[in-house]
């Protein structure tokens, strides 16, 4: 299952099946189109491939169809370009997580309303499990059997339990210093599990290499326009949670960036298709400062995206390389928004912040979206009297390397009331 020598139009015929809206994959570049397959890069520009629909087709779906869909992301099937058969479907049940009112957190901010969307509440506790569930049901309708990826942890987990699901053989390549809480809970799924000696960028350029020698699914190669979609549905789950409506700002973390443009494309579907009403959104990224090539870009008034090696906790975020990186900034410019990076420091503090204000313990990656959102405040770039929402991606027991230094028992005492009197416990 190779590249497309010459672009053509077209979906006829297609395996993802007639109830498919997609009806090409097109370049984000050059606009030239291909058919709907395993495929991920313009043979005429080498710029990445996305999906495009036919919005006479998207349009069948409505509120109705979603309302009376499952407590999850396939409430939305009908917006999405693979899933659609039953029997290709794979699905833990990802999506429809929390939008969690965030007061004291707010408070302790100085803003008026903010919101925390809590993808940890996912099966394998990371937003990853929606754009899996997207990726492996395409994998799968396109008839492979082995599925692959590169990851920094979430991933892989998500990877390794959807296949296991569904009888699917894994490979998951990770780098050989991961956290050993993500390590773990990626091996215990039964996959072949291959730590690389080498930074997230030098795994995902093996399994480039790789993918065009095996025949695998790759989720973040070959299949990546499909798995890319499934970040649509927290866009629409934000948009459905809030009463068929936007906010009026959101910050999201930027490892690829994928995911803060399709948070963008789902709003956008939904304006055009009438769902919601058209209204003004800004959308701010977040990165860490020891991997924040986006960002740096934001600063300097750049298009373009000068790789780095990361060198930071938030491993989650660590791709010194993203594919959606210009994608990302135009987003944020065209919304009048932003990109801001925090160091580490600013990072665990932010974790901090967001467990003793909303008893919501994050990863490293939520940490650094809570520093940033403090950061773009303090700057004066997001308006602390409109409606925010913050997304934290994962579950803070993923990341407890990170944090566990700097947290711990507030005292030791012995197994006595008179200790406990004289460490000045009581009321």
């Amino acid at each position: 299952m190779t590249l497309t020598d010459a672009p053509t139009t077209g979906s006829a015929g297609s395996p993802l099946g007639d109830g498919t809206p997609a009806r090409a994959l097109v370049c984000k570049n050059c606009h030239a189109e291909y058919p709907l397959a395993p495929t991920h890069v313009c043979v005429a520009c080498w710029a990445p491939l996305e999906l495009a629909y036919d919005d006479s087709k998207l349009a069948r779906w409505t509120r109705k169809d979603v309302e009376a869909g499952p407590n999850s992301m396939w409430r939305y099937a009908g917006w999405l370009p693979a899933g659609h058969d039953e029997a290709t479907r794979v699905s833990l049940g990802a999506g429809f997580t929390p939008l969690r009112p965030a007061p004291r957190l707010a408070e302790a901010l100085g803003m008026k309303k903010l919101w925390v969307k809590d993808d940890s509440a996912n099966p394998t506790h990371s937003f990853k499990d929606r754009v899996v569930s997207v990726a492996l049901s395409a994998a799968k309708a396109f008839g492979y059997t082995t599925v692959a990826c590169a990851s920094t942890g979430n991933l892989a987990q998500s990877v390794a339990a959807h296949a296991a699901s569904a009888g699917l053989r894994s490979v998951v390549l990770i780098p050989h210093d991961l956290e050993s809480g993500k390590t773990v809970s990626t091996a215990v799924y039964g996959g072949t599990l291959v730590a690389i000696e080498g930074n997230y960028d030098d795994v995902n350029r093996l399994c480039s290499e790789i993918a065009g020698e095996e025949d695998w699914a790759f989720v973040n190669v070959n299949v990546r326009p499909f798995y890319a979609e499934g970040s649509k549905t927290l866009g629409y789950e934000v948009a459905e949670q809030l009463g068929w409506r936007l906010p009026r700002q959101l910050v999201i973390p930027i490892a690829s960036g994928s995911m803060l443009t399709k948070t963008d494309k789902a709003f956008r579907e939904l304006v055009r298709l009438g769902e919601v009403a058209e209204a003004p959104y800004s959308i701010f990224g977040a990165q860490a400062t020891g991997c924040s090539p986006v960002s740096t870009a934001f600063r300097e008034g750049r298009d373009d995206v000068t790789p780095v090696r990361p060198d930071t906790i938030a491993k989650s975020l660590a791709i010194g390389n993203p594919a959606d990186g210009p994608y990302a900034l135009e987003v944020c410019r065209r919304t009048g928004g932003a990109i801001a990076d925090v160091s580490d420091e600013e990072v665990i503090e932010g974790m901090r912040l967001l467990a003793r204000t909303e008893g919501v313990f994050a990863e490293t990656a939520g940490g650094v979206t809570v520093a940033c959102l403090q950061q773009l405040l303090a700057t004066g770039q997001l308006d602390r009297d409109s409606e925010t929402v913050l997304y934290n991606t994962g579950d803070g027991l993923k990341t407890l390397d990170a944090i566990a230094d700097v947290v711990g028992p507030s005292v030791t005492i012995k197994p006595s009331y008179s200790a406990f009197e004289r460490a000045g416990l009581g009321s």
